[in-house]
């Protein structure tokens, strides 16, 4: 059912401020002026009431409005509604800290310069000073004929009247049919009807605005700098009085067609040359020190007004995130990682125990039978091959301090932390599984490899260690004729090809093999070119066929890993071939990864664990290929090619 206007009245005495909302003959910066009926029709309608002109957050909504069109323009009503943000705002408009109302419209309507029509469609609260024009911040498209016709512009415009909002008081105005008395912001009124009226005798004649507006930006700084200079030549740049509550002289700073602002915060010449001296010295490091130490310094004798540290940080603004939210973490290629943790078998038995028998010895061989009555012999006894293996707890602990929990708003740094620590445990697991931690034996944080049996550091029964002859492999390929040599490259490959090759030939395990190998290596091989030079593997799919592998993985920690064996020979690893399903992590319930916290507070921070507590090994004898080069003494460990 539709509210009568009496109805409406009489909701309006329990409203809590009032004011203009739009006042017409006010004109604009721009030199456009708002018509008495531009917003009429709108008589008795119901707005939001808002924060600022915010529209896209429902949380600065305050309440509503009501508009009632009087002769003077558009009246408003405030009615704030009972959340926090409306109650905050009730407080500060009755305490006096917010005076001021604004409107935004769209669906403008223009003849000429004056604004025939419009939509208001919420009204703002706003933190504005006295203003004794309206601002329409748009642009209004003219007819390309030069007609008077309206124009329609679909875009948004903010009016400010200057007025000052009242507050209601029941017991002042119960009864009264008058309307309410407003205190202006300034007594600048009867001075901007006389401009309005001067603007529309002249109706059809451009102004000085019009035509600096039609100027582009470089034109305009350059008016402003002849205006300057035309000043200071004068005589008369110390006698412009600033705008203040009373009235006065325009100052001409920036603009001088639109609203004046006074300058309060200035550097003299001297100052200025003092403070570049100072950031020139070696201990003050930038220009902004500079400044905040000559401001310290120079507190009570610089011109003007000195600059406080909200000053200099306007003057030097913080940094901006390039890309906000959660940092990007840099860390070395976890590819391989992901697919060790994939690949291996998974046990629910955390202590290991592999049984083989070896059936290969020549006592084992069947007998002929020799003549009757001979007795038939035993055979020998096949070798049993065993070994157990034992769980042991790997963790990553860390500890934040809670104030750095708080401060830190534009991501959640525990859900950044826990994803680190679990990254840390995973790369740390895989790599004792690959290679071993590389702890010296007797470190306390050393996982054993009793109980995370490396592939690399494996016995020569589960691992086959094979070493590549990088020089018997250039005389291969070279022979005598070394005018035609072989790049180094295609000599790596082609010793790293025939040592896999071979060593397959002992080769136990189960399923197709995977290499595993450094960056660099990978590279060197892809780069292997023949005597015309043109390469070999033109893909690493084609590079993996030749070294008949289902994939190639590379993993930067094998970098410069050099081992030393029984017979204290030193081997460099080049690079690992295995069937991850033969080595086998073994995990009791409760044992898999688990996470941990707590608060500790006498020092006010959080401690934060992850752990789980496994044993893993190749459960399949001669299931691993390690190629490796032997390490001559005295020869530094390089990379392959280098």
């Amino acid at each position: 059912m539709k509210t009568t206007k009496k109805e409406e009245t009489v909701k309006m005495e329990t409203f809590d401020f009032e004011g203009w909302a739009t006042k017409p003959n006010l004109k604009c910066s721009d030199g456009r002026i708002i018509e008495n009926d531009a917003f009429k029709h709108q008589d008795g309608q119901k707005v939001p009431l808002v924060w600022g002109h915010c529209h896209d957050d429902p949380l600065r909504v305050l309440g509503h409005a009501m508009l009632e069109s009087r002769d003077g323009g558009i009246w408003a009503y405030g009615f704030f509604n009972d959340s926090e943000q409306g109650q905050n705002a009730k407080l500060l408009v009755e305490h006096g800290d917010v005076t001021a109302m604004s409107i935004y419209a769209n669906k403008l309507q223009q003849n000429g310069p004056y604004v025939k029509h419009g939509v208001i469609r919420e009204v703002s609260l706003v933190l504005a000073g006295a203003n004794p024009g309206a601002s329409i911040q748009n642009i209004i498209k003219h007819s390309d004929d030069g007609s008077e016709e309206p124009i329609v512009v679909d875009d948004e415009a903010r009016i400010y009247t200057g007025e000052q909002i009242s507050l209601f008081h029941s017991s002042d105005d119960e009864g009264s049919e008058e309307e309410p008395e407003l205190e202006h912001a300034d007594d600048g009124t009867k001075e901007e009807k006389e401009v309005a009226e001067e603007t529309q005798n002249k109706e059809g004649e451009e102004t000085i605005a019009d035509v600096f507006n039609t100027l582009t930006e470089k034109q305009k700084t350059v008016v402003y700098a002849m205006i300057g200079q035309a000043l200071e030549e004068g005589g008369n740049s110390d006698n412009v009085k600033h705008e203040d509550s009373e009235g006065g002289n325009d100052t001409m700073e920036h603009n001088i067609f639109e609203k004046k602002t006074e300058q309060k915060d200035v550097l003299s010449h001297s100052d200025q040359e003092s403070i570049i001296a100072l950031a020139k010295q070696n201990n003050v490091g930038s220009l902004q020190t500079a400044l905040q130490i000559y401001a310290d310094e120079n507190s009570d004798t610089m011109e003007h007004a000195a600059f406080s540290n909200s000053d200099i940080e306007t003057l030097f603004p913080d940094y901006k995130d390039v890309r906000p939210g959660t940092p990007e973490t840099l860390e070395r290629d976890q590819s391989w990682v992901a697919q060790v943790m994939r690949s291996t078998h998974k046990s629910p038995i955390s202590r290991i125990r592999t049984r083989q028998f070896d059936a290969r010895v020549d006592d084992l061989r069947a007998h002929g039978y020799g003549a009757k009555g001979s007795e038939k012999k035993a055979g020998g006894n096949v070798k049993l091959l065993k070994r157990t293996t034992d769980p042991q707890t790997i963790y990553r602990k860390d500890t934040m301090h809670r104030d750095d929990i708080i401060d830190i708003t534009d991501f959640d740094v525990v859900a950044y932390q826990w994803s680190l620590m679990r990254r840390n445990l995973e790369e740390e697991i895989a790599r004792a599984i690959m290679i071993g931690d590389g702890r010296d034996e007797g470190d306390e944080m050393k996982i054993s490899e009793e109980h995370i049996r490396s592939i690399w550091n494996d016995d020569e029964l589960y691992t086959i260690h094979a070493d590549v002859d990088i020089e018997a492999a250039r005389t291969e390929l070279q022979g005598l004729n070394t005018g035609a040599n072989f790049g180094d490259n295609y000599i790596y490959a082609e010793s790293i090809i025939s040592a896999a090759l071979y060593s397959r030939e002992k080769y136990k395990g189960s399923g197709a093999l995977a290499f595993y190998c450094t960056p660099h290596l990978l590279n060197v091989m892809l780069l292997a070119r023949d005597l015309n030079g043109r390469r070999i593997y033109s893909s690493k799919a084609d590079l993996a066929a030749a070294l008949n592998v289902t994939a190639i993985y590379t993993v930067e920690q094998f970098e410069g890993l050099v081992r030393t064996d029984k017979d204290q020979k030193k081997h460099k690893l080049l690079g690992i071939f295995v069937n991850l399903a033969d080595y086998q992590i073994g995990c009791t319930k409760g044992g898999e990864i688990t996470k941990f916290d707590q608060f500790d507070i006498d020092f006010n921070s959080y401690k934060y664990l992850i752990e789980t507590r496994i044993s893993g090994a190749l459960t399949r004898v001669y299931s691993a290929i390690v190629l490796e080069e032997p390490v001559t003494e005295g020869a530094a460990a390089g990379g392959v090619g280098g």
